[in-house]
């Protein structure tokens, strides 16, 4: 569908044809990918899809494997998700479709990016950043549970990504669970596997398909009734905070009727060395009623996560002035500049021609020009910080805060006061 040879070029005549030829990176692949029998066998046989090469699996799911692969031009590691496609049912082609359009939205230091799409006959094929740290799943449960400042880290990252996918994008995600968290080698969380997430029109619309997991799946699910998107993934934040803090699951039973019954009854206990502020945390997402449930900017100010400094805004703050937005927005738009430049030198270095990017719309994710383009900017990014991780600065003094908690001191050792 997208020819990657820039016909603009003459064809050398006479001697120059019989010279060597200086061909660049892309050139040179697209030749092999035409004439070399080596290259072509590995196409044939799957050890290569498109401008990647395929290593071993690390990964599988109900409908799809996932493996470890190489760019052929950028030599960067990427993950290829691999879906078969004659096992595709209407549902499962519509939730696929989803499940695209969600990635192709979002693009944050927490949330896993899609590079490329690329299809076959038989099969599909994802091509989604690598995150070579393992998930949270199973980090705990060989290592046990997160100390304190971990939990804080590891859950404010979630928490960032589940902001901007809710307030920026409108996207609920509907399978938060621990084994959907990723960390990168440096220990950066990515939210992953967006094959249950759907885009409302509005963050008050109602849903009724049951997804996700059940130990993470909210009461009104288990009730079997239209329910709201943002508060399900709220309530899996809960069970994921809980997780992370205890090692253990809030809800546990051994039969699914069992399980049901506990999470509509709201029956946990968090146990007492858990530190206050968490607990309360913990308690103020786990409501039976989805309206009662914490939403995300109060999960954000909450006391527990007050000492968290993340190394990007979570939000655009209001103004001071309109001459501190303009110079803010200046600011933005000239690192975006140079982030632009870098890749488009990248681009010229490997072969591709300005005829490529008019022929080539980099917003197409089933472009192999997209897919490069896709990962050089994220390694731009990446070096100027893009997946760093929050910072815990210690203990943050807040007057109105110091001044109650003096105040109930007061209260609760003055003579004059009767405590019944």
């Amino acid at each position: 569908l997208y020819s990657l040879t820039d016909s603009s070029d003459p064809e050398p005549e006479g001697e120059e044809a019989d010279g060597p030829l200086c061909l660049t990176p892309l050139q040179k692949l697209t030749m092999d990918m035409h004439k070399d029998d080596r290259t072509i066998k590995e196409l044939v046989i799957g050890r290569r899809v498109g401008f990647y090469k395929v290593r071993g699996e690390i990964g599988h799911g109900t409908f799809s494997r996932v493996k470890l692969a190489f760019h052929a031009l950028t030599k960067d590691k990427v993950a290829l998700k691999i879906l078969d496609k004659t096992r595709f049912d209407n549902q499962a082609q519509r939730l696929l479709s989803r499940e695209v359009g969600s990635m192709n939205s979002l693009q944050h230091p927490n949330v896993i990016r899609l590079y490329e799409v690329v299809e076959m006959p038989s099969r599909l094929y994802l091509v989604l950043e690598y995150a070579g740290g393992g998930d949270l799943h199973n980090k705990i449960c060989n290592e046990g549970k997160l100390a304190d400042n971990t939990s804080k880290i590891t859950f404010s990252q979630i928490l960032s990504a589940i902001k901007y996918m809710q307030h920026n994008n409108n996207i609920v995600h509907r399978d938060l669970k621990a084994e959907n968290v990723l960390f990168t080698a440096s220990g950066c969380v990515k939210v992953a596997d967006f094959g249950f997430s759907t885009q409302v029109s509005k963050r008050s619309d109602t849903l009724d398909t049951f997804c996700g997991s059940p130990p993470y799946a909210a009461p009104e699910l288990f009730r079997d009734e239209c329910y709201l998107g943002p508060p399900v993934d709220v309530w899996a934040m809960g069970v994921l905070l809980f997780f992370m803090v205890t090692g253990t699951m809030p809800f546990r039973a051994e039969t699914m009727g069992k399980l049901r019954r506990c999470v509509i009854q709201g029956t946990y206990s968090i146990p007492p060395w858990v530190p206050g502020p968490c607990q309360r945390l913990i308690r103020g997402i786990l409501k039976a009623d989805p309206l009662e449930r914490c939403a995300v900017d109060q999960m954000l100010g909450c006391d527990w996560l007050l000492p968290v400094e993340f190394p990007w805004s979570l939000a655009s703050p209001e103004p001071a002035s309109p001459l501190q937005g303009l110079s803010d927005s200046e600011s933005r738009d000239l690192v975006e500049e140079e982030e632009t430049e870098e890749v488009r030198c990248s681009l010229e270095k490997l072969g591709f021609t300005s005829a490529h990017l008019l022929n080539n719309h980099l917003n197409n994710c089933r472009s192999p020009l997209t897919g490069v383009y896709r990962i050089l900017l994220h390694r731009a990014q990446r070096r100027r910080g893009c997946d760093s991780l929050p910072v815990v600065r210690g203990m943050v003094r807040d007057p109105k805060r110091e001044g109650l908690r003096a105040y109930r001191g007061l209260r609760h050792t003055s003579k004059l006061c009767v405590l019944s």
